[in-house]
């Protein structure tokens, strides 16, 4: 049996299809360890996770939220990613010497895991979590392409890494999707479209499952890990707007306590075991973070999507051009466009149709399972 190493950032997002893999590796019988941030990756896959620490940067910079595009997409490597890399090579490094793993995992966000598996010689596998990872946000901008080469050359030296690319595994590149939401875009060849990685996950939390009526429709509200000051004007939004449309029941994901009394028809908590509700809903207004929107589609759930930054532009855009939902500019996301959004996706069957289309191409895929199955040709 093999001996499997999965490198992640403290990123929920990225820690969840990583905790799918590692669950059907271990199904299989091989010894499966982690190297990342304890308190969060033993939340989301269980407490007996085999955790060796790694260190975050002590002062994470506080992100404008008012920059876009390539800006932001060029602050976050400089202010987030590479020191990230920088303060998790050392543990990265001792997990590796005390665990001798023969296949490394690494996030494409944990970019010290490719780094250091590659300067010892170890076979390594890119994770991308996101299929905005697989689209080059920088194609048509040399010079930033050309910087950003230079900080990962510079990140190199520094955590004596070897010569790969950590964003694109020469071994292969584990992309948690479908063509059918990423669309006809050019991948090169060592990428597997294995879909999304759903399961492994340790449960989060209780749910009032009685406020529930499998007769009314009910729309799930949520931005995910978004900070609670940039979710805070859009979850209330959406609830005052939702709030006005008869017959249906919304429920809002507040975990910071941003959105106050809003009437009966619509339910407020802190946290929801999101998987297990998405089977009971029938649209999801969301940012675009690729964990929700895929398991919305998972169930053939359309969507709603006002996306934030990072890759969630890039997201939405394959929602609609895949036809399963819609979008909304999230700084004009004012009640009644929300309202007006949720009725047009409910409304016209089109959009669940297109979304389960997508969520039966995920179940195709092999998610996990595929996933694993790729690691294993990796043992030699």
């Amino acid at each position: 049996m093999g001996r499997f190493l999965f490198v992640t950032p403290p990123l929920t997002g990225h820690v969840n299809p990583a905790a799918g893999v590692t669950a059907a590796l271990t199904a299989r019988g091989h010894q499966v360890a982690w190297a990342g941030r304890p308190e969060i990756i033993r939340r989301l896959a269980g407490d007996g996770a085999d955790v060796f620490p790694c260190a975050v940067p002590r002062r994470p910079s506080q992100r404008d939220a008012s920059l876009q595009g390539p800006a932001a997409y060029r602050l976050r490597w400089e202010e987030f990613l590479i020191p990230l890399a920088e303060a998790m090579a050392p543990g990265v490094r001792a997990a590796i010497g005390r665990f001798r793993p023969q296949v490394v995992v690494a996030d494409r966000q944990a970019v010290a895991g490719g780094l250091v598996a590659d300067g010892l010689g170890l076979p390594w596998v890119t994770s991308a979590t996101t299929s905005a990872e697989l689209v080059d946000p920088l194609a048509g901008m040399p010079k930033a392409a050309a910087r950003l080469d230079e900080l990962l050359d510079a990140l190199r030296t520094r955590i004596d890494g070897g010569p790969a690319d950590p964003r694109m595994s020469p071994h292969g590149v584990l992309a948690f999707t479908t063509r059918e939401l990423l669309g006809p875009a050019t991948l090169p060849h060592q990428v597997r479209l294995v879909g999304p990685a759903i399961g492994g996950r340790a449960p989060t939390c209780d749910f009032p499952w009685d406020r529930l009526d499998p007769a009314v429709p009910t729309v799930f509200v949520t931005l995910g890990t978004t900070d609670a000051g940039t979710a805070g004007d859009f979850l209330r939004a959406a609830a005052r707007g939702l709030s006005r449309i008869g017959g249906i029941r919304t429920v809002v994901a507040d975990p910071g306590g941003a959105v106050g009394p809003v009437g009966d028809k619509v339910l407020v908590v802190p946290h929801v075991p999101q998987m297990a509700l998405l089977a009971h809903v029938d649209a999801v207004v969301c940012h675009g973070g690729h964990g929700t929107v895929c398991e919305s589609l998972w169930h053939g759930v359309p969507l709603v999507v006002a996306p934030i930054r990072d890759d969630q532009p890039i997201v939405a855009g394959q929602v609609v051009d895949a036809g399963a939902g819609v979008r909304l500019r999230s700084g004009r996301a004012k009640p009644d466009r929300i309202a007006a959004a949720v009725t047009r996706v409910l409304d016209d069957p089109g959009y669940r149709s297109a979304a389960e289309k997508v969520g039966a191409s995920f179940r195709s895929a092999g998610g996990a399972a595929a996933a694993a199955d790729h690691l294993e040709t990796l043992l030699g």
